[in-house]
């Protein structure tokens, strides 16, 4: 009988190490995703401070190129030659760095949509625990929700609308808030209720299939 126990008891432990593994795991995962974002953001700041840099060598050389009086007889400070071939080498430097920025823009980007992709799955488990559940909806050309505020909609009391994706946007939700087609809403709630709340964001039925 003790060495049933003891069985069950090392199983248990094992679970439960496991689940605390995963845990420390995923954690781990989130924090270096984070630094990482943080990173970026820094590689991002320091390319439009070079961009800057760049724009402010190229102004003061043509300033100096071009003085507000000339002596007489006297010779410009720099040929046009050299002037096209500075306005050249800072537009090349000033493409490279924005070319840049924008791919660290995207890698920013892609890691906060995969952090919240992560939040609503770890939500989603919690909340099919509870008979409820979270579920992002688009919002259907001609269906009843569009052109129409956010207090227009009769939302049963368990339900709440977390945010609403416009395109690459988020947007917190508003009393005034107006939905047009293509949004992305996303609702928590009880699964009752969020099957009757899809009805306001699906296509219309006409007539003939009412």
């Amino acid at each position: 009988m003790s060495l049933e126990f003891l069985g069950r008891l090392q199983k248990e432990l094992s679970v439960t190490g496991s689940a605390v593994y995963e845990s420390v795991l995923a954690v781990a995962e989130r924090v270096n995703r984070k630094v990482h974002i943080l990173r970026l953001h820094g590689q991002a700041a320091s390319l439009l401070t070079q961009i800057e840099t760049v724009q402010g060598e190229l102004g003061r050389r043509i300033a100096t190129a071009f003085p507000e009086r000339t002596p007489a007889g006297g010779t410009e400070a720099f040929s046009s030659v050299e002037i096209e071939r500075a306005l050249q080498h800072a537009t090349d430097r000033i493409h490279h760095l924005k070319q840049t920025l924008v791919q660290v823009d995207a890698q920013i980007r892609d890691l906060k949509l995969e952090t919240i992709h992560e939040d609503l799955l770890s939500l989603q488990r919690d909340l099919n625990l509870r008979a409820a559940a979270i579920d992002r909806i688009p919002v259907a050309s001609g269906a009843r929700a569009v052109g129409k505020p956010l207090s227009d909609l009769a939302l049963p009391s368990s339900i709440r609308l977390v945010t609403i994706f416009r395109g690459p946007f988020l947007i917190p939700p508003s009393e005034a808030f107006v939905f047009r087609p293509d949004d992305i809403v996303v609702l928590i709630g009880l699964r009752t209720d969020l099957d009757l709340t899809a009805a306001w964001f699906a296509p219309a039925r006409s007539a003939k299939s009412a």
